[in-house]
């Protein structure tokens, strides 16, 4: 069985192992205050090109939303997501459990724009309702859509006009950055967005996700936050020695764009099929729709997800390819493919 269900199936790429076994036996201080991470953010500040930020590295994505959700946010204030969301329908309330509503969005695309937040704003008048306040989007999307230069500005022009904040969740921003239909850079986010975070347990680490602050109101005692989450790790080293292992060379963005060419390479030949897909996704994740029929054969020697009933006869599945994904696999699955698609 060999699996396309999610990019973090495997451990860690090998140079983080490495880097983790040589250092296992040095000393270091606790809770983040260790060299390999100061370096670590150090090293991340100067690839965004920017010492403006503050950096903080948790263990996971889930983790880190709740974390900075919950602290940006006063009590009677709300997030808006798509209804895509992993905020919305795959954290187990968790935004919620610390006291926000998430309000759900409708979009064909995983994305929001401008007439979506007005929508809202304008459903949530006054103090009988709770107040629409921070914007959730995740780049890549949830559903492998991306998030292009132009339409960031576009919502970050909305929500500064409306005192609104702008997250993003990039647990797969490897994925969003290397697609060749992106025209952003790393370095452009801190402009577009009030704060974000990079994901490397999707992308090669064993666990991690750097969260970037880029507004200074949103700053303030961001530890304590992170502290009172239980996320402040005492060996917060082995994030460190991972993301300065990942942001070293062009590690991060290697691993990314290896991911992404495999999802290519099965977008090209599922296509010869005459296979529709649920989404035009240029990111590691994948949407065809095949007959049930098909899809039962499949299972017996992969494992994917099912995402989504299309008619009585046809599902849409997910495929998600990483950095370990292999080469051979990928064509293993396409001979098997043609075999019982008939």
């Amino acid at each position: 069985m060999y699996s396309f269900k999610n990019d973090y199936s495997e451990g860690a790429h090998p140079r983080i192992l490495n880097a983790l076994v040589e250092s296992n036996l040095v000393q270091e201080d606790g809770y983040g205050e260790d060299r390999y991470t100061i370096e670590a953010i150090k090293l991340i500040k100067e690839k965004l090109e920017r010492t403006d930020v503050d950096i903080h590295l948790l263990a996971g994505g889930t983790q880190t939303n709740l974390t900075a959700i919950s602290a940006f946010l006063r009590p009677h204030e709300a997030a808006m997501a798509a209804s895509t969301g992993h905020i919305l329908g795959h954290e187990t309330g968790a935004i919620e459990a610390t006291g926000h509503k998430v309000i759900s969005i409708e979009t064909k695309d995983g994305k929001l724009n401008p007439s979506h937040l007005q929508a809202v704003l304008d459903g949530h008048p006054d103090e009988h309702m709770v107040k629409p306040k921070l914007v959730y989007i995740s780049n890549s999307t949830e559903i492998g859509t991306i998030y292009k230069k132009n339409e960031l500005a576009a919502l970050k022009d909305f929500c500064d006009e409306n005192n609104l904040i702008l997250y993003m969740d990039g647990a797969r921003l490897g994925s969003a950055l290397c697609s060749s239909e992106n025209d952003l850079q790393l370095c452009d986010l801190p402009s577009l967005v009030d704060a974000f975070y990079i994901g490397g347990t999707k992308n090669g680490a064993l666990i991690g996700e750097a969260l970037v602050i880029c507004r200074d109101s949103l700053k303030e005692d961001f530890r304590y936050h992170i502290k009172q989450k239980g996320g402040l790790l005492a060996k917060g080293r082995l994030l460190g020695i991972q993301f300065l292992e990942l942001f070293r060379d062009n590690l991060f963005f290697d691993l990314a764009g290896h991911a992404n060419k495999l999802a290519e390479l099965l977008i090209a030949e599922i296509k010869k099929f005459n296979v529709s897909f649920l989404t035009e996704s240029p990111s590691n994740q994948i949407f065809p729709i095949l007959p049930n029929a098909v899809i039962v054969e499949l299972e017996k020697k992969y494992g994917f997800h099912i995402w989504e009933k299309v008619d009585s006869d046809h599902s849409a599945i997910r495929l998600v390819t990483s950095w370990a994904t292999k080469e051979e696999k990928v064509l293993e699955f396409i001979k098997d493919l043609k075999k019982v698609i008939g």
